[in-house]
């Protein structure tokens, strides 16, 4: 039998009690008349609001409401101070602010309160939307309710600090209380892929499918297919601001070391690289012609016309049929070209430092945009070294033969052989990016010079992230004489490179260059797994649209 002892008050009740009979007479007094004072409030609020149908007329009407298309055809300016809501914060406190952005989720708590979460940018805010007399009626509830996702609205409100920090919201330690609501632009009722779904990590997906749960997957052709609402996702805004930092910082690094930004025609009469991977057209007059595969020919041209060191950032074309997770038919090249004093590592040397300045810039300029991308696509920081690695090919051949993989010491490189040689790199140096120069001359382009000492191997390189390939450079063929003789053994019919040939016969300086992939720079510095997360309409083999 459980004994039954003497109930004594609870620790916390004795202190109340003792609290209490401290407080004077006057003062329950005071509390007591100020307790009353706010129930007569609420209950005035409450009677005034009982008496408004949602049907009549709305005094309040103009707080809210569909924005006429006369006022939005630039009819007049004026003067409003708009707030971005990535800016809001416990500073602006019981200022009134005024937003504009999209409704990302609606929340109704009965007839008289709404809570509004509105996007700008990648940044939420949450909007409280709360029935106040001569402020806030029952239809302007009512009216906010009924607006579909992704509609674009105007708030104004003053910024309050939640008691507790929003977790739904970007921006958690504050909210703003709507005074009015305006609909700039509605979406459809039905979106053909639903933001929150778009914008769900594989972890979050597989944790629910644990648990018994089912949270929809929307898939990479979806995505694309409907690619305007997929880019809203936090993650694609990460991914395409950081894509702008990139060629940004391209420019910027370039510029400062002395190199002029050129543009060179994406319309030429033969290939730029040699190969079958040519977009092949027929120019004005039946005269066959291509798109360019690179800038190459051109930007070396650019050498020879004194322009010393050059870059072009342009789309590049390429007519593969790789249906691989790296590989687009267009993409966005990043392509540097300049003269050698003495040797091709003077190229490297560019490449080195240009990248390491590129990653410290994006590590330390772009942590929200990082973080938005890691979010839904968790990855590790890239390893790099201060000073980059460089290793020859017969040392990356024989470190893989070491590792007990046969690779051709006359061949290139597979994918799969790649990726091994990266991890081993990664596990002896401590780098994910590193550069292996001295190609043998079999794999390169015809325009590459040969090494000096082996005629099999080339004076070139390609630079990897993760063990995948992002650059390849080399030093250029300059004398007129050979560049047609390699170029006649890679089978390209001489009489259609003959201006670029006849460049180099006016007196050509050594040079060299290198051209990188945007979208390949970005897919690997997040380790991302496919190169179509990173173009923003992407081009493969079979997608050509939107």
């Amino acid at each position: 039998m459980e004994s039954k002892e003497p109930q004594n008050p609870p620790i916390e009740s004795q202190q109340e009690e003792e609290n209490t009979n401290k407080i004077s007479k006057k003062e329950a007094a005071k509390l007591e008349r100020q307790r009353r004072r706010q129930e007569a409030a609420a209950a005035a609020t409450t009677a005034a609001i009982s008496t408004i149908s949602i049907e009549q007329p709305d005094p309040l009407s103009t707080n809210y409401g569909d924005v006429a298309l006369v006022d939005l055809q630039s009819k007049s300016i004026s003067g409003r101070r708009w707030t971005e809501v990535g800016s809001i914060n416990p500073e602006l406190k019981d200022q009134v602010v005024l937003i504009r952005g999209r409704v990302q989720t609606i929340r109704p708590v009965g007839k008289k309160i709404a809570f509004v979460v509105v996007r700008e940018r990648g940044f939420t805010v949450q909007c409280v939307l709360t029935v106040k007399v001569d402020l806030v009626s029952p239809q302007m509830v009512k009216y906010t309710t009924s607006l579909s996702k992704e509609s674009i609205v105007d708030i104004e409100g003053v910024v309050s600090i939640p008691e507790k920090p929003i977790t739904g919201a970007t921006q958690q330690q504050v909210e703003v209380q709507i005074s009015k609501l305006y609909c700039v632009n509605r979406a459809v009722p039905t979106l053909p892929i639903n933001i929150e779904d778009a914008a769900r990590s594989e972890v979050e997906i597989e944790q629910a499918l644990k648990n018994d749960g089912q949270l929809v997957r929307v898939n990479q052709d979806t995505r694309l297919n409907f690619r305007v609402l997929d880019m809203r996702t936090p993650a694609n805004q990460g991914i395409f601001r950081i894509q702008c930092q990139v060629e940004n910082i391209f420019r910027q690094f370039l510029l400062s070391e002395g190199f002029v930004g050129i543009h060179t025609p994406k319309l030429i009469a033969g290939s730029s690289e040699g190969g079958s991977a040519v977009f092949r057209l027929v120019y004005k007059g039946g005269v066959p012609a291509c798109l360019a595969q690179s800038p190459q020919l051109h930007k070396q041209m650019a050498i020879c016309g004194d322009f010393s060191r050059v870059f072009e950032i342009g789309p590049v074309f390429r007519a593969e049929d790789s249906f691989t997770h790296r590989h687009l038919c267009e993409f966005t090249g990043l392509d540097v070209e300049m003269e050698i004093k003495e040797h091709y590592s003077e190229v490297m040397d560019i490449v080195d430092r240009l990248f390491v300045a590129m990653f410290d810039s994006l590590n330390e300029n772009c942590k929200k945009e990082l973080e938005a991308i890691g979010k839904q696509y968790p990855f590790e920081p890239l390893k790099y070294l201060r000073k980059t690695l460089r290793l020859t090919f017969a040392e990356g051949i024989q470190m893989l033969k070491e590792a007990g993989i046969e690779a051709d010491p006359l061949g290139d490189l597979n994918t799969e052989t790649e990726r091994k040689l990266g991890q081993l790199v990664a596990e002896k140096y401590g780098t994910e990016f590193y550069i292996l120069h001295k190609y043998p001359q079999a794999v390169r382009p015809f325009y590459t010079m040969p090494c000096h000492d082996n005629p099999s191997y080339s004076n070139s390189f390609d630079v990897f992230i993760r063990g995948e390939e992002i650059i390849s450079g080399a030093q250029r063929i300059h004398v007129p004489e050979f560049l047609e003789k390699r170029a006649g053994e890679c089978g390209i019919d001489v009489k259609t490179i003959s201006t670029y040939i006849d460049s180099f016969r006016y007196g050509a300086p050594p040079h060299g260059g290198f051209g990188v992939g945007l979208e390949r720079v970005v897919m690997l510095f997040c380790a991302l797994n496919n190169i179509r997360k990173t173009s923003l309409f992407p081009r493969d083999p079979q997608r050509i649209a939107p």
